[in-house]
């Protein structure tokens, strides 16, 4: 019966998945795995309960005053004690809003720190990992999960615990009062209590099974919103407009069908707890007025019982509902999970070591590496020795390798066999952070952060000063179109630098580089994109960045390459050659053909570009 009803409520996944469904998990392991992140906040506990419960004391004084004032003021017509009544009214009102104040601050600032460190934490987990991990991830959905799927969490964690104890502590104050009334008419009336629970257990796999479906198809909807918006150029270029509000609305589609059966879940049970209530109500009445008529009740005292019977069946209901915002919170953690389970590909050993500043000997031996979930491997029997200072050119064609090198010697990945050493020292043996402070990364894409001009240098070290940020735009030749904006150092580059060309951005990632000043330099096609004047203009600043540090270029530009210490010429994952340019020249192999093409004035690939003109040229 109960699966005949899903199938009518929560209809199937329709279309294929943007984003996957996470793993199932209980709600014992969601509590396991989270309960850890409240512990700088649990002393507070005992403080809210104290509050709560002196919120649900204060509620129920204050309807028992009615059974005093309807049967020692209106039944005997003495309204003598109305003077004392309507004072205690007044006092337990004010008392009752400092007591709701500090319960609703303590709570709000609780759940506001767990989220903060949580997200953070999450985060952090996320850098952490290799980029393939993030690669295989929608950025949208990531958004997604560290937003709302983490305030979920909370909702169960935190608040969730104060709403149960609120309710608890309510049904429990006011069955006593029941009691206290009449403990037959009480007895009689609690009998609503199991059939709340019953209806609430049997809708409670429902309300899963939707919450579910409804946080998968909001992180689907955040990436394919991403997407959409990241791509704005290409999508008007191409006039796809039409087609991507079309999948953008069948995505949303599926978050209308997760929220309507959302909605016909709650519109079925709504209805049945009310029915139950209103037979909880009338058992009272039917009852209460036989016990008036025979003596055992005051008139007061049944519309206080009628009172106090309805405030019961609110917190069960809230119980009910409690339930309901578990189940969406475990649909929210098992998304949290999901990522917080996948495990960084590198990490520190235990007996790793901090390098300090190195001197910029690299060495390969032997390396091989295969990117994974890819059978062919990406390097194969690579050596390389570049002594501090030298210039080392990497060439070859586009997925020779060449960058995965690059990467490798940044630990974005470890080798499958071989060792990459800096100073002598396996990268392996080295702290992270140690061995990124000596190594800099100038790609062909440059990277830049939303922020200001001088945030975006001085990000390249920690605790640069202004002069130091602009010293290093002046070497990096930024100055003339830095003071030429609108708000000089201090103007927003727009998100990912996109109020800035392509040269200007490629300028502040140089001298973001100029300030780290890392021993080690990884130059990857930086000129690409550029126009011919704007990489004549990147030459003066790329020596400066190059000079006395050991550098390797990475590049398809031979012009600009033959004048390295040494050139390694890559093909499918090899070196094939290597020497110096006139050397490889003579040989007549690989790298010959392809300075033959480019004296023909053939480019030998589409994305060729020239790189920068090593030192020494």
């Amino acid at each position: 019966m109960l699966a005949r009803l899903k199938d009518l409520l929560i209809p199937r996944p329709e279309g294929p998945e943007i984003v996957a469904a996470a793993p199932k998990v209980s709600l014992r392991e969601v509590f396991r795995r989270f309960w850890p992140d409240a512990r700088p906040y649990r002393r507070w506990i005992p403080v809210l309960v104290v509050l709560i419960g002196a919120g649900v004391l204060i509620a129920t004084v204050e309807i028992w005053l009615f059974k005093l004032v309807v049967d020692d003021v209106l039944v005997t017509g003495d309204i003598g004690p109305m003077a004392w009544i309507v004072a205690a009214y007044l006092g337990l009102t004010l008392l009752g809003g400092m007591v709701g104040f500090a319960d609703e601050y303590l709570s709000t600032w609780m759940a506001e720190r767990f989220l903060l460190n949580l997200r953070v934490r999450l985060l952090g987990h996320l850098h952490s990992l290799s980029l393939d991990a993030l690669d295989r991830r929608r950025l949208g959905d990531l958004i997604s999960r560290i937003n709302s799927d983490v305030q979920t969490i909370e909702s169960f964690v935190l608040s969730g615990l104060a709403d149960g104890l609120s309710a608890l502590l309510r049904i429990l104050f006011f069955g006593a009062a029941l009691f206290v009334l009449s403990w037959k008419l009480a007895l009689v009336s609690l009998v609503v209590v199991p059939l709340f629970y019953l209806v609430g257990k049997s809708f409670s796999r429902l309300i899963k099974t939707a919450s579910r479906e409804k946080r998968r198809r909001v992180g689907s909807l955040s990436a394919l919103a991403e997407e959409t918006i990241s791509n704005a150029a290409l999508i008007q270029a191409l006039n796809r407009r039409d087609e991507e509000l079309g999948r953008f609305r069948r995505e949303n589609e599926g978050v209308v069908r997760a929220e309507l059966a959302s909605v016909r879940i709650r519109g079925l049970f709504t209805p049945i707890a009310d029915l139950i209530e209103l037979l909880g109500v009338m058992i009272v009445f039917v009852l209460g007025a036989l016990a008036v008529a025979g003596g055992e009740m005051t008139i007061g005292a049944l519309l206080v019982f009628a009172a106090f019977m309805s405030q019961l069946l609110e917190p069960v209901r809230d119980l009910g509902s409690l339930a309901n915002a578990i189940f969406r919170a475990l649909a929210g953690a098992e998304r949290v999970i999901d990522l917080l389970d996948e495990e960084p590909r590198v990490t520190d050993s235990p007996s790793a070591r901090l390098l300090g500043r190195a001197r910029g000997a690299l060495e390969l031996e032997q390396v091989a590496f295969a990117y994974p979930g890819v059978e062919e491997p990406a390097l194969t029997g690579v050596d390389l020795r570049a002594a501090p200072g030298e210039t080392v050119a990497l060439v070859g064609p586009s997925g020779a390798g060449k960058s995965t090198l690059a990467k490798l010697l940044l630990r974005f990945y470890d080798p499958a066999s071989g060792a990459v050493r800096l100073d002598g020292h396996d990268l392996r043996d080295l702290r992270l952070e140690s061995l990124r402070e000596n190594v800099s990364l100038l790609l062909q894409e440059s990277l830049v952060l939303h922020g200001s001009v001088r945030e975006n240098i001085a990000i390249g070290r920690r605790g640069a000063s202004e002069a130091e940020v602009e010293a290093a735009a002046r070497a990096a030749g930024a100055t003339e179109f830095i003071e030429a904006l609108p708000d000089g150092y201090e103007t927003d580059v727009g998100e990912r630098g996109r109020l800035l060309s392509g040269g200007q951005r490629q300028r502040l990632a140089i001298a973001r580089a100029l300030i780290a000043d890392a021993p080690v330099l990884v130059l990857d096609e930086p000129s690409t994109g550029l126009d011919a004047e704007a990489k004549a203009a990147l030459i003066a600043p790329l020596r400066k960045l190059m000079r006395d540090r050991t550098t390797l270029v990475i590049s398809h530009d031979l012009l600009t390459t033959r004048d390295a210490d040494l050139i390694l010429v890559f093909e499918a994952g090899r070196v094939v050659e290597r020497g110096r340019h006139e050397d490889l020249v003579e040989r007549g192999g690989l790298y010959a053909r392809l300075w033959s093409l480019h004296q023909a004035g053939r480019a030998p690939e589409r994305t060729a570009a020239p790189a920068p003109t090593p030192v020494g040229a």
